[in-house]
């Protein structure tokens, strides 16, 4: 696959996972040893492919991250955990992002290789940011919306609201300052080429 591309540098192969339900709502929250079983059998086939991680996205609730980071551990696959967050910058279940980042770790043995956040817009989750913490230090992507509804507002949408790119390249690039190690940046839902144009602009 990586010879069939024909890029000279080296490039990291994602798998992606999502979650078993509605990545807008968490609805029965499975235990971890349930999403563990559940989730095992793709992590289990990606192990056999080329791709050198699986990233799982718009993760709602701290278990099912969990169960996903211990089946990837098992079938010896480094992971992404994303969480989705509210405009109030929590989980759909109302749990802080900082402390469903510390159970993940805790209950995972701290395996996931970095976590992320998706399918948000800065604005949502920029004040959780700020309010620091040493989870802080776990966070290394962002992924965001064009669109600052929320998600109950977007599954209501008749039209694409993609925001406005520019002005989203420039509070995605904000935040690096408020996490040290972030790395990668792109888009999520309303996104186009031009946002991750304007995103690697500001971030540059």
């Amino acid at each position: 696959m990586r010879d069939a591309v024909g890029l000279k540098q080296p490039f990291v192969l994602s798998a992606s996972i999502g979650p078993r339900g509605d990545g807008y709502d968490p609805g029965e929250v499975m235990t971890w040893q349930e999403a563990q079983a559940y989730h095992s059998f793709q992590t289990d086939l990606f192990a056999q492919t080329e791709a050198d991680l699986v990233t799982a996205m718009t993760i709602t609730n701290a278990p099912e991250a969990i169960g996903i980071a211990r089946a990837a551990s098992d079938a010896k696959m480094p992971a992404v955990i994303s969480f989705t967050v509210e405009t109030d910058g929590r989980l759909p279940t109302g749990q802080p992002l900082g402390e469903a980042i510390m159970e993940t770790d805790f209950e995972s043995g701290a395996t996931p290789a970095y976590y992320m956040i998706n399918c948000a817009h800065p604005t949502h989750f920029a004040h959780v940011l700020e309010a620091g913490g040493s989870w802080l230090s776990r966070l290394k992507g962002l992924r965001t919306n064009a669109s600052k509804c929320s998600h109950a507002e977007l599954d209501d949408a008749e039209a694409l609201d993609d925001g406005n790119p520019n002005e989203l390249g420039l509070e995605s690039a904000a935040l690096r300052r408020l996490i040290p190690g972030l790395t990668v940046l792109g888009g999520c839902c309303g996104t186009d080429h031009r946002h991750i144009e304007a995103i690697a602009k500001a971030a540059a």
